[in-house]
């Protein structure tokens, strides 16, 4: 019962006060879209310092195990999850999309289309105005 007298007040409240309300609408977008655009932020902020972190961490390991024989595994196990995942994000950078020679072919060839369309393009639009010359005798 309280949702329906809420919904009810909400109306009257719009009817009553157009603008009032469209001012209140709009000012929530961009509440909204200020805090998405924090939160992105954010996201790749901390995501370019991880990746710094853990190449560091690969440096630090990288020089400590050349100083000592023994590999005492003093990495805590947070870093060694990251560098797992970063070495597994390689490895898929470096396989083959391509299961066989004919889709490769067609993927190069679809490539070289693409390519000639775009040259075709370009090469058929109209000079910017302004780029000709002023005298009416070439």
């Amino acid at each position: 019962m309280a949702l329906l007298s809420n919904i009810l007040a909400a109306y009257s409240f719009v009817s009553e006060n157009p603008e009032g309300a469209a001012l209140y609408f709009v000012s929530g977008v961009c509440a909204g879209l200020v805090l998405t655009l924090a939160a992105l932020v954010m996201r790749s902020s901390c995501h370019t310092d991880c990746c710094q972190r853990s190449q560091k961490l690969l440096k630090d390991q990288e020089s400590s195990s050349n100083s000592s024989d023994s590999e005492d595994g003093s990495l805590d196990a947070a870093s060694d999850i990251s560098v797992r995942r970063h070495r597994r994000f390689e490895r898929t950078l470096n396989k083959n999309v391509f299961t066989s020679v004919e889709e490769l072919e067609r993927a190069q060839r679809l490539e070289e289309r693409e390519r000639i369309i775009r040259e075709i393009w370009m090469n058929g639009q109209p000079e910017a105005p302004g780029t000709r010359s002023l005298n009416r005798y070439y």
